[in-house]
Parts: structure tokens; C-alpha cells; sequence
């Protein structure tokens, strides 16, 4: 028997909640039993109220609001312990066409892949600034870089994957969980599909885009985070590379002008490429440190997912507070 759960992350969602649960779909093919679960993350409205007037069987509710990262989590832990083999994220908002749940869900119900994310047609969707379409298509190459798939569209939160590849998950970023997962499912070996997808008229703004500049600032603190985290070595190897070349080509240039019989000593010049070479130096072993850090991480993700299996295949109440 496969059980498919689609999960709605909310906050103060009620009067487009009611909206997208309609469209969502109650039956699938090759799929035997298809439930709903939000996650309230403290909202302020009716939004429970209007879930369980729609027909959704878990709630997952937060005392205050928490983050959608967090939230996502929640609705992970709570989807795995309800029994689910396969789960769908998407939306309150009804950004996402749920008549493309099938795609979605195909290249899991047939083995070929353990994640599945829906590709939106990004460069015609209307209310998307230009700034933000470079800024998802940056995002979406730093994380083909940094998990080696071929992902074009990485921060859709329209996606599914299956309960193994659920118990793998960690979220350390309180923004957004869109590209952590990404990164680490490719970190680990996941099979890892893209599929195009449609997407639905515009009901209200981003809560995650208050402004453009906002959004700029947390994306690129994201992406350079999720590169410090999980390519340390490249990382740091780069940013050691820019101030020892720098400084480098200074002591070159040194040799050249003592050696050339100036008649000045460029003291200051030698300090500076003395200085700049050896932050290069330290940056590198902070390099080395970071990629022994990363290892001992990776045992730690093994003995949690251990602990998951064990613990999340305890039942859970329908509703539950953390």
C-alpha cells in the first residue's frame, strides 16, 4: 500500500488556504491512499479553522511563528511519522498547478528518483521582477555547483520525495529549506529529477520577498553559507587563492624592482605581500579544518538518520504541538 501525504506549510493563509486545498487532488494513480497535513506556523487567523472545514486530517501547529524552514521540518517528521511513502510539498498560496502532482510523483512511484522538484517556467512568469529571475537562476547554478545535479529551477518549493529520503533531511538555514535539501540529497547520493511544471495566477505577495534588497541580502548569505558548509575546501581554497595570488604577484614584483637596482627599497610593498600571503596561508588551513569538521558532520547525519528510523516510525497523534 502506498500512502502519499501533500503538506502545506501556512502562516495567516486563510483566505487563500481554501483555494488551493480545492484544487488539491484526493486520489492518485499507483498511489492507494492520498491525505493532507499543514503546518500552522503561529498564525493570527482562521487558517486551522479553514483546514479542517476543507477536509485536512493533520495539523501540525507552532505556538508562534517559527520560519518556514522549521516549518517544513515539522511536516517532514509529522508526514514520515503518519505512515507516509511518499510526500508532496507545495504552497498556500496556490502558486503551483496540483495537476501536475502525477509528473511529480512518477519518477518516484517507478524507482528513478528519491527527490523530485517541479521546474517552473520562471522567465514567464509575470510577477516576477527581473532582479528576482537572475537572482532564482543564480541560485539554481550555485546549487548545480555545490550538489552536482542538473536542477534548473532549485528554490521551487513544489516537490516531492520519498519517506527514505525524508529521514535524511537537516535543515540548519531559518530562512528557507528550498536549497539545503538539494545540496544535501546530492551530498548523499540521492537520485535527484527535475520535471516542468505550471503555475497558477497570482493571489498575494511573497512572504519570503518583503523587498528586493531584503531578498538579495538573504539569498546571498544562503548560498554563501550552504558553500561554507558543504564544500569547505573549495571554499576556502578559492577565498585563500585571491589574497596569496594578490600578494604573490607583490613579492614578484619586489624581486624584480630590488633586483632591477631601483633606487627605492618598496618596504611597504613586501609588508603588504607578506601580510596578503599569509592570510591566503591561514585561509587555507582554515580550509583543511572545516573539511575535518565536515566529516565528523557526516557521521553524525548517519547516527541521526539511526535515531529517525527508530523514533519516526512511532504513530503520531493528528494533531501536534511542539
Amino acid at each position: 500500500m502506498v500512502k502519499l501525504i501533500i503538506q502545506i506549510p501556512c502562516y495567516n493563509e486563510e483566505a487563500t488556504l481554501g483555494v488551493t486545498l480545492a484544487e488539491l487532488p484526493q486520489t492518485l494513480p499507483g498511489v492507494d491512499c492520498v491525505e493532507w497535513l499543514i503546518i500552522d506556523d503561529g498564525s493570527l487567523d482562521r487558517t486551522v479553522e479553514v483546514a479542517r472545514a476543507c477536509g485536512v486530517k493533520h495539523v501540525v501547529q507552532f505556538p508562534y511563528n517559527q520560519g518556514l524552514a522549521k516549518a517544513f521540518m515539522a511536516g517532514v517528521e509529522a508526514s514520515v511519522r503518519a505512515g507516509a511513502d511518499i510526500i508532496v510539498n507545495t504552497d498556500a498560496d496556490n502558486q503551483y498547478c496540483a495537476a501536475d502532482i502525477p509528473q511529480l510523483i512518477a519518477p518516484i512511484l517507478q524507482g528513478e528518483a528519491d527527490m523530485v522538484l517541479g521546474a517552473r517556467p520562471i522567465n514567464d512568469i509575470p510577477h516576477f521582477s527581473p532582479v528576482k529571475k537572475r537572482l532564482q537562476g543564480f541560485g539554481s547554478w550555485v546549487v548545480r555547483l555545490a550538489s552536482n545535479t542538473q536542477i534548473p529551477d532549485a528554490p521551487s518549493g513544489f516537490r516531492a520525495f520519498s519517506r527514505e529520503a525524508a529521514l535524511k533531511f537537516n535543515v540548519f538555514n531559518e530562512y528557507t529549506y528550498t536549497l539545503e535539501t538539494i545540496i544535501q540529497a546530492g551530498q548523499r547520493g540521492m537520485k535527484i529529477e527535475s520535471v516542468p511544471i505550471r503555475t497558477n495566477g497570482y493571489l498575494r505577495p511573497s512572504r519570503l520577498v518583503k523587498s528586493i534588497p531584503s531578498y538579495v541580502q538573504r539569498s546571498l548569505f544562503t548560498i554563501l553559507r550552504i558553500f561554507m558548509t558543504y564544500r569547505p575546501l573549495r571554499f576556502f581554497l578559492f577565498a585563500g587563492s585571491v589574497p596569496f595570488s594578490l600578494g604573490f604577484l607583490l613579492g614578484v614584483r619586489w624581486l624584480i624592482l630590488y633586483f632591477g637596482g631601483t633606487p627605492r627599497s618598496h618596504v611597504p610593498s613586501l609588508i603588504l605581500a607578506a601580510i596578503l600571503m599569509l592570510i591566503g596561508f591561514q585561509l587555507w588551513i582554515l580550509g583543511l579544518v572545516a573539511d575535518l569538521l565536515a566529516v565528523n558532520r557526516k557521521i553524525l547525519e548517519d547516527n541521526q538518520l539511526h535515531f529517525r528510523r527508530l523514533n519516526w516510525t512511532q504513530p503520531q497523534r493528528p494533531s501536534h504541538e511542539p
